[in-house]
């Protein structure tokens, strides 16, 4: 028998919970039967899409749920991070995610649902504050219908880039071009996130956390300019989503520029977390202004923001164009710990994943292989790492992009739906195994 490539992976601590993702409006398809959301709308605008796709059908997870349970099953996980439809709820779809729910601890799988993954309904807008207090009502409707067998919680899905590209730069629903304006979209999230966890506590929820994305953000040179840029960059894109919720506060300068009782929102923003989830997927290196507009990851960075995203050479990327480099988990991490100390609960990673083509996946696994040892550095460092979550487990619909990008442990055949085990599939399986 070969050789493994791959060296022993070091032991995790055996409370340690194992995962995959999803998100709803991603997979779920069965789009007649749900109101429609911001992303029906931007999806239906020609060129918004970069292969003109919707996620109308997508992988059809509303139809086939039972085979995607069962591929969970298979796979070993501890957990499944899924998230509610806001607008499938408003068409009285919380059957389907209490049979969900029901299948998922038949299967032994601990459900793990995410409550706002980007598909706002139509017709409500996070520049208005209504939509917090709004969320905060159907996350109640929710929690009193399923909080009687999910016991692990999370408000919101990624703010900054629901804020980044949907309201300031216009690349993702609801296509807004507001640049910093965009900051009402930022306090509004927030907001909702702490009503949120105050309605799920209501209901008696004891484990209630967010998922934030964040990255550790790289001056391009030592010069002061690359590194103001870098600062400006990492308050922008990090410490504006983090310190609210962990602190109680805006980084300086922030909280005059939004809107309302800042002073009254934060005591709500601060709502006790039992734990701070943390999407990585790469660094970003960033210098000061370079005059041109660049495409960065699939998306347009405007020549007139404050700094610019470079490119950073001499490691690998993944299909997507992303770099590819695992011990930069490690140092945000640990500069999390450092930053935040005692104020910083249990960080779990809800995603982290990389696109690529192939059913026989190996770069996949090498990027899987190498950030799960990353973690297992941070924890040996004495950071409180309590899971990882895989991002994804099903190819998917992959928002600007379309189908043209492929995240899953699980490919989808996209005209058949066909669903077919990748390596990286077997690969998970296994390294669960080991863990056990």
């Amino acid at each position: 028998m070969a050789a493994s490539p791959h060296p022993p992976m070091p032991r995790f601590p055996p409370d340690f919970l194992w995962g995959v993702s999803t998100s709803a409006h991603q997979i779920e398809g069965a789009a007649d039967l749900r109101a429609p959301s911001v992303w029906d709308t931007f999806t239906a605008e020609p060129g918004r899409v970069k292969d003109g796709s919707t996620a109308a059908v997508a992988c059809d997870h509303y139809h086939r749920h039972a085979e995607d349970v069962a591929l969970l099953a298979g796979l070993g996980v501890d957990a499944y991070r899924f998230s509610v439809s806001w607008p499938r709820v408003l068409r009285g779809g919380l059957d389907f995610y209490d049979a969900l729910v029901d299948e998922l601890c038949a299967a032994g799988v601990r459900p793990v649902p995410t409550l706002f993954h980007w598909d706002l309904p139509e017709g409500l807008d996070w520049l208005e504050r209504d939509t917090a207090h709004r969320f905060a009502e159907y996350v109640e409707r929710v929690a009193e219908r399923l909080g009687d067998r999910v016991a692990k919680w999370i408000t919101l899905n990624e703010p900054a880039e629901h804020t980044l590209l949907g309201h300031a730069l216009g690349t993702h629903a609801p296509g807004r071009r507001l640049l910093f304006d965009a900051l009402p979209v930022a306090h509004h999230q927030l907001l909702a996130h702490g009503l949120a966890v105050r309605a799920l506590r209501a209901t008696g929820a004891a484990d209630v956390g967010i998922a934030n994305s964040h990255g550790p953000t790289w001056a391009a040179s030592a010069e002061d300019a690359d590194v103001a840029a870098a600062d400006f960059y990492d308050v922008l894109l990090n410490r504006l989503f983090a310190e609210p919720v962990l602190l109680g506060e805006y980084p300086a300068g922030l909280g005059e520029l939004m809107p309302g009782d800042v002073g009254a929102d934060l005591k709500v923003i601060a709502e006790p977390v039992d734990w701070y989830g943390i999407n990585y997927y790469a660094p970003t290196l960033v210098g000061a202004p370079q005059g041109t507009e660049i495409d960065f990851g699939g998306v347009r960075m405007p020549a007139e923001l404050p700094f610019s995203v470079r490119r950073i050479e001499g490691v690998p990327t993944t299909d997507f164009g992303w770099p590819v480099v695992p011990e930069a988990l490690t140092e945000l991490l640990t500069a999390f710990r450092d930053r935040y100390g005692d104020r910083l609960p249990p960080i779990v990673i809800t995603e982290n994943g990389c696109s690529c083509r192939g059913v026989d996946d190996q770069a996949r696994i090498a990027f899987h292989d190498a950030h799960v040892r990353a973690l297992h550095a941070a924890l040996a460092a004495g950071v409180a790492v309590h899971g990882y979550f895989v991002w994804s487990l099903l190819d998917n619909f992959e928002w600007a992009e379309g189908y043209s990008q492929r995240f899953g442990l699980v490919h989808v055949d996209f005209e058949t739906l066909t669903r077919t085990p990748k390596a990286s599939y077997r690969w998970f399986r296994e390294l669960l195994r080991g863990q056990r």
